[in-house]
C-alpha cells in the first residue's frame, strides 16, 4: 500500500487553498478528537492529522515539503523535520526505525522501548483515571538519540485524565485538589516525572463528561516550545437514587401509601437543597413530579424529577395487620388489573 503524504492525510489536493485546508483540518479534529470519537486509533490519528497541518499551514515549511515530494530523494539522510511515523516519502519511516531500534525491546543504557521512540513522532500516552495524568513529551524518546527532530521547537503534547467531583460541587461550585505525574523536561533536554499537586476550581454548573482545560499542564515542550494543556474530564458522583442525564437530574423518593393515596406535603432532599413538595392525590409509584431548574445549573438549567415510589410499612404488629384487614375491606369493590 502506498504510504500517504500529508495532503492525503488530510484529504486535500496539492494545490489546496489555504482555507480549504483550514476548513477540512477542522472536520478532521472534530471526527477524531480522543474525547469524541469511538474510533480506538483515535489517538494516532489526530497527532499525523495535526503533524500534516503544522507542515503544509506554513508558507515557507509547505514550501520546502512540496519540493520533497516533487523529488522524492531530498532528505533521505535527515528526514523531513515532521514526517510522522506513519511514513511520507522523504524522512524516517516506521519499518526502519522498528528495524533499527526492535519492537518493545529496551535500547541499550536508555532504557527506552519502541513505544517511547514512537512518541516522537506523535503518540503521546494518555492520562490515567482518578486524576492522575501522565504521557510523554511529543518529541522526548527521540531526544536521547540526538536525532534531527529533537532541535526543533515545539509544543508539549496535551495530556488527558478524569476527575470524580461530588453532585454538590456541580450544584454549588467547589475547589479540589488533584494529584499528577507529569514529565517536565530538564535543563539538559531530558525529560523527568513529578508528582505535584495542583488546586482546581470546579465551575458552577459543569455536567457529566464536559472537560476542565488546565493551560500549560500537560506535558513539556522541546526546546523553547511551551507545555501542552491538561484536559480533565468531569464524572460526577452521586447517590444510588440519583440519575443524571445532561443537566436534568433524576432522584427517587420514597412515599407512604396514603401520602400518594390522599396526597400530602412533604419535605425531600435533593441535590438543589431541602425542597418541599406536594404529592398529587392517587398518585402511582413511576410517576414523576417536575420540578423545572431545579436541575445542574448549567448555562441552560436543568429540571429536578422527583420519581415516586411508593413503601409498604411492616405488618409487625395485631394493630398493624388489623388495619391492613379494615382496609381491604373497604376498598372490596376495586378492580386490579393483573
Amino acid at each position: 500500500m502506498a504510504e500517504k503524504n500529508y495532503y492525503d492525510i488530510l484529504g486535500v489536493k496539492k494545490n489546496a487553498s489555504d482555507a480549504d485546508i483550514k476548513k477540512k483540518y477542522r472536520k478532521l479534529v472534530r471526527q477524531y478528537h480522543p474525547d469524541v470519537s469511538d474510533d480506538p486509533d483515535a489517538d494516532n490519528k489526530i497527532a499525523e492529522i495535526n503533524n500534516a497541518y503544522e507542515t503544509i499551514r506554513d508558507k515557507d515549511k509547505r514550501a520546502e515539503y512540496d519540493a520533497m515530494l516533487d523529488n522524492p530523494f531530498v532528505g533521505q539522510s535527515g528526514g523531513f523535520g515532521g514526517q510522522s511515523a506513519s511514513g511520507g516519502q522523504g524522512g524516517y519511516r516506521w519499518e526502519d526505525i522498528k528495524d533499527q531500534f526492535g519492537d518493545g525491546e529496551a535500547y541499550g543504557d536508555s532504557g527506552f522501548r519502541f513505544d517511547d521512540i514512537f512518541s516522537a513522532f506523535g503518540r503521546g500516552a494518555r492520562g490515567s483515571t482518578n486524576g492522575q495524568a501522565s504521557g510523554q513529551s511529543q518529541r522526548g524518546g527521540f531526544d536521547q538519540f540526538g536525532g534531527g527532530f529533537g532541535s526543533q521547537d515545539s509544543k508539549g503534547q496535551d495530556q488527558h485524565a478524569e476527575i470524580t467531583v461530588d453532585l454538590a460541587s456541580v450544584y454549588d461550585g467547589d475547589d479540589y485538589s488533584i494529584k499528577l505525574n507529569v514529565p517536565v523536561r530538564q535543563p539538559n533536554g531530558s525529560v523527568e516525572y513529578d508528582n505535584k499537586t495542583l488546586k482546581i476550581k470546579i465551575p458552577k454548573g459543569i455536567t457529566d463528561g464536559k472537560q476542565i482545560r488546565l493551560a500549560g499542564q500537560g506535558a513539556a515542550g522541546n526546546g523553547s516550545g511551551k507545555n501542552g494543556d491538561l484536559f480533565l474530564k468531569v464524572k460526577i458522583r452521586h447517590a444510588d437514587n440519583i440519575r443524571i442525564d445532561g443537566a436534568d437530574v433524576y432522584q427517587t423518593v420514597n412515599i407512604a401509601p396514603w401520602e400518594a393515596a390522599l396526597g400530602e406535603k412533604i419535605n425531600v432532599n435533593t441535590p438543589a437543597g431541602t425542597l418541599a413538595v406536594t404529592i398529587p392525590k392517587n398518585s402511582k409509584s413511576g410517576n414523576n413530579l417536575r420540578l423545572k431548574g431545579k436541575g445542574i445549573p448549567a448555562k441552560q438549567a436543568g429540571d429536578l424529577y422527583l420519581t415516586l415510589n411508593i413503601v409498604n410499612p411492616d405488618i409487625s404488629t395485631e394493630a398493624a395487620t388489623q388495619a391492613y384487614e379494615q382496609l381491604k375491606q373497604a376498598f372490596a369493590d376495586t378492580n386490579i388489573s393483573r
